[in-house]
C-alpha cells in the first residue's frame, strides 16, 4: 500500500518514511502542500500523513479540505502542539480521520497507521443495511444517504457509525467505541467519541441538537436507535405543514 507523507521538516519526513518502508509500505514524500496536491492525483495514495502547519500559503487543513472534496482517502494530521477539542473539530470539518502529536513515537505511529488503514477497509463480514425512508446506511457498499442524497463520511466516521448500527438498540460504552474504532491504545481518549458523534449527527440527523438516531447514554456511551418509516414520514409532513403555515 502507498502512503504519502507531507511535512516541511525533512528530518520528520525521512524518519517516518524509513519506518514505513521497513513495514513494507510504498512511500511518497512531499515538502509542502502544493506538492501534495500536485502529486495526489497521479500517486493515488492509500493514506496521507499531513502536517498541519506548513509554509508557502497552503497549510495542512487546506490540503485536507481539497483532497476530501475529491476522495475519501484516510488522512492523519500531525500536530506540533497538544490536541484540544477545538483542534479536532477543525480537523474533522476539514475531513481528517486522525491526529498524532509531535514528536512522533515511531512504534505508536505505525500502530496508528495500521489501525486507520483497517478502519478504512471494512471487511464484507461487517455488512449491514438500514433504510427507514429518511436515512439509508449500506455498510457493505459503504454508502450513506439522507433523503436520497449521498452523505460523505470520513473512514473514521463511517467505522463509528458502523459499530453503532451493528449494535442497534444496545448501548456501546465509550471505552468499547474507542477500542473498536480507534484501537486499544486510545481507550483513555474519552473526548474522541464525543466530537466525532457530534460531526455524524450534524450530517445525518434532522435536528442535531435533538437526535433520534444516535442517542447519548449519559456517562456510559451511545446507542443507535432504529426509526419506524411511518414516524419519520409523519414528522416530515408536520415540518412541512409548519413551514406552510
Amino acid at each position: 500500500m502507498k502512503i504519502m507523507i507531507v511535512d516541511d521538516e525533512q528530518a520528520i519526513r525521512d524518519a517516518l518514511g524509513r519506518k514505513l518502508r521497513r513495514e513494507g509500505f510504498d512511500v511518497v514524500l512531499c515538502a509542502d502542500g502544493h506538492a501534495a496536491l500536485n502529486l495526489f492525483s497521479s500517486e493515488r495514495p492509500d493514506l496521507i500523513i499531513l502536517d498541519i502547519i506548513m509554509p508557502e500559503g497552503v497549510d495542512g487543513l487546506t490540503v485536507c479540505r481539497r483532497i476530501r472534496n475529491v476522495a475519501d482517502t484516510p488522512i492523519m494530521m500531525l500536530s506540533a502542539q497538544a490536541i484540544t477539542e477545538e483542534d479536532i473539530i477543525a480537523g474533522l470539518n476539514a475531513g481528517a480521520d486522525e491526529y498524532l502529536i509531535k514528536p512522533v513515537r515511531l512504534n505508536e505511529f505505525t500502530a496508528r497507521v495500521n489501525a486507520l488503514l483497517r478502519r478504512a477497509q471494512m471487511s464484507s463480514s461487517e455488512a449491514e443495511y438500514y433504510n427507514d425512508g429518511y436515512l439509508t446506511i449500506d455498510l457493505y457498499r459503504r454508502h450513506v444517504s439522507v433523503k436520497g442524497k449521498r452523505v460523505d463520511l470520513t473512514p473514521t466516521e463511517f467505522k463509528l457509525l458502523a459499530v453503532l448500527l451493528e449494535n442497534a438498540g444496545r448501548v456501546v460504552t465509550h471505552r468499547d467505541l474507542l477500542d473498536q474504532v480507534w484501537g486499544h491504545g486510545y481507550v483513555d481518549d474519552i473526548y474522541y467519541p464525543r466530537v466525532y458523534i457530534a460531526q455524524i449527527r450534524r450530517k445525518l440527523e434532522r435536528d442535531p441538537a435533538n437526535p433520534v438516531y444516535i442517542l447519548t447514554e449519559h456517562r456510559v456511551g451511545y446507542r443507535f436507535e432504529r426509526q419506524p418509516s411511518s414516524d419519520l414520514k409523519t414528522s416530515d409532513n408536520a415540518v412541512q405543514n409548519e413551514k406552510t403555515e
